[in-house]
């Protein structure tokens, strides 16, 4: 599966859940966002996706703003701990997208992505140990969520 992760504000390519998502089997794309460029940020997240046509865009925290911010409507959308109230607080949501967030966040409130669950329908699942979500059950999860790959290995 094409997978097309957009990384949070201090995280670059190459982290952990981007990672797992590889080893899995997956075709992940990740470019570089510039932290402190949102509007450019956007227009290499809508660029890359026209481009790459991915099956699943994956955002995490400002990412997943990113995501939401560039309208991207692919056939799966998952955000991870988005950061839209802070980014994009009038962004919208595209049907087929599941929400992962963990209670014990202390950067994004899980009262933002309760929220956006009830305002489009979203899919919401708790889990995880903080706003990172790189722990064991997040990552596991993340890897339910984004759905087998016929290529998979096991890791």
């Amino acid at each position: 599966m094409k997978i097309l992760f957009l990384h949070g504000l201090e995280s670059k390519p190459g982290g952990a859940k981007p990672s797992m998502l590889s080893s899995h089997g997956h075709d992940v794309i990740e470019p570089a966002l510039p932290k402190d460029d949102w509007s450019e940020s956007i227009k290499i997240a809508s660029e890359v996706f026209e481009e790459e046509q991915p099956d699943i865009v994956v955002g995490s925290s400002r990412g997943g703003a990113v995501a939401m911010g560039a309208g991207l409507s692919p056939q799966k959308l998952i955000l991870i701990a988005p950061a839209w109230k802070k980014y994009c607080p009038a962004c919208t949501l595209p049907p087929a997208t599941t929400i992962l967030h963990s209670l014990q966040d202390e950067t994004i409130d899980f009262a933002d992505s309760t929220l956006l669950s009830r305002m489009f329908g979203a899919e919401l699942i708790e889990v995880g140990t903080g706003h990172r979500m790189n722990d064991d059950k997040a990552l596991e999860k993340l890897s339910q969520v984004v759905g087998g790959n016929e290529n998979e290995t096991s890791i």
